[in-house]
């Protein structure tokens, strides 16, 4: 990547129309992010902080961006490496937590399980993980560990219920 790039999102509080902020209890959470030329996103908070759960939260979003980008980073590099990858799941989990008199992220794990085509390399693809972590723009612009435990298994590895899996989300 070269030069600057600029992100631009509006979010607009839509809990408004459920009441004013009375008191703590008492204001809808809900909101929309909304990025010019793409779907918008309702959100709300986390349910810890009186938030919807059945909506997304600005948590959810954070792990989910790490996990994303690195999953674009490594699939970049497989590419260009000659690595055929015919699934990706990444089961990915942060940790928030009190740290230093304020709650924030204290880590996120990403746990990707890679399938290739069987006769490419897995080593290779196993060591790419580390280089899609050194060049995810998100896992870099963040002040909390990141880390990873990949997988790397060949086609004739993998189970046809984890091909079900893949193919219910696709």
């Amino acid at each position: 990547m070269t030069g600057e790039h600029i992100y631009r999102a509006t979010t607009i509080w839509t809990g408004a129309s459920k009441g004013a902020t009375t008191s703590y209890d008492a204001y809808s959470r809900e909101h929309i992010v909304a990025i010019d030329g793409k779907l918008c996103l309702v959100g709300s908070a986390d349910p810890t902080f009186r938030g919807n759960p059945a909506l997304h939260n600005p948590e959810d979003l954070l792990v989910s961006a790490l996990s994303a980008c690195h999953m674009l980073s490594y699939l970049a590099l497989c590419a260009r490496a000659g690595i055929r990858v015919v699934s990706y799941v990444d089961e990915v989990m942060g940790r928030m937590a009190p740290s230093e008199g304020k709650v924030r992220f204290t880590e996120v794990t990403l746990r990707p399980r890679v399938t290739i085509e069987l006769g490419d390399n897995l080593e290779q693809a196993q060591a790419l993980h580390q280089a899609a972590h050194e060049t995810c723009f998100i896992a870099n612009s963040v002040a909390f560990p990141v880390r990873h435990e990949p997988i790397a298994v060949h086609t004739s590895d993998i189970e046809e219920e984890e091909f079900d899996m893949i193919r219910e989300f696709a």
